[in-house]
């Protein structure tokens, strides 16, 4: 398996890595992590994104956003609050670039935008899973890039806010 742990802990501090699986999702282990940061595995019945060689994130056990119970006027109010400061759902650019077209597209790849070479570099195909796990630490996710924003911690406001970019962001 691509993880492996020494005494993972978080709040409940589970003896093993089942007790990890069995926790609520968005909780946090630290142990010793065999893997390269910034990637997402399955071990134990569930899905983690590696933040650091010391901690990772349990993730959707499904090994996708929640979607289902998404809500599209929630993930416009995130969007509101939290993204359009920087992007617009066009292909116009602000501080941020232009969304229109986001899945499926190549990271760094849109045209007239001036990205970080980290963000050129690292060519993530935008979808579900790529923006659930980038959204939750951007600056971990592609070091180096120029986006300031914080992240959503919340699996919830993340799969929100995708479901809403899925519908304003598709190209008719």
């Amino acid at each position: 398996p691509p993880l492996h742990h020494t005494a993972p802990t978080k709040s409940s501090h589970p003896e093993t890595m089942a007790d990890f699986a069995a926790a609520p999702e968005g909780d946090t282990a630290k142990g010793t992590v065999h893997t390269p940061e910034n990637t997402s595995h399955s071990l134990a019945g569930a899905s983690y994104f590696v933040v650091s060689k010391t901690r990772f994130v349990k993730r959707h056990t499904s090994n996708s956003p929640p979607l289902s119970r998404a809500s599209l006027s929630t993930g416009a109010k995130i969007f509101k609050t939290k993204c359009a400061q920087c992007h617009v759902t066009e292909m116009a650019h602000k501080q941020g670039p232009g969304l229109k077209g986001l899945f499926g597209r190549v990271s760094g790849t849109t045209e007239g935008f001036a990205y970080s070479a980290a963000n050129k570099n690292k060519g993530v195909n935008w979808g579900e899973e790529t923006l659930y796990d980038y959204l939750l630490n951007p600056k971990k996710y592609i070091p180096g890039t120029k986006m300031v924003f914080a992240g959503l911690k919340k699996p919830q406001d993340r799969a929100d806010l995708i479901a809403y970019l899925k519908e304003s962001t598709a190209n008719a």
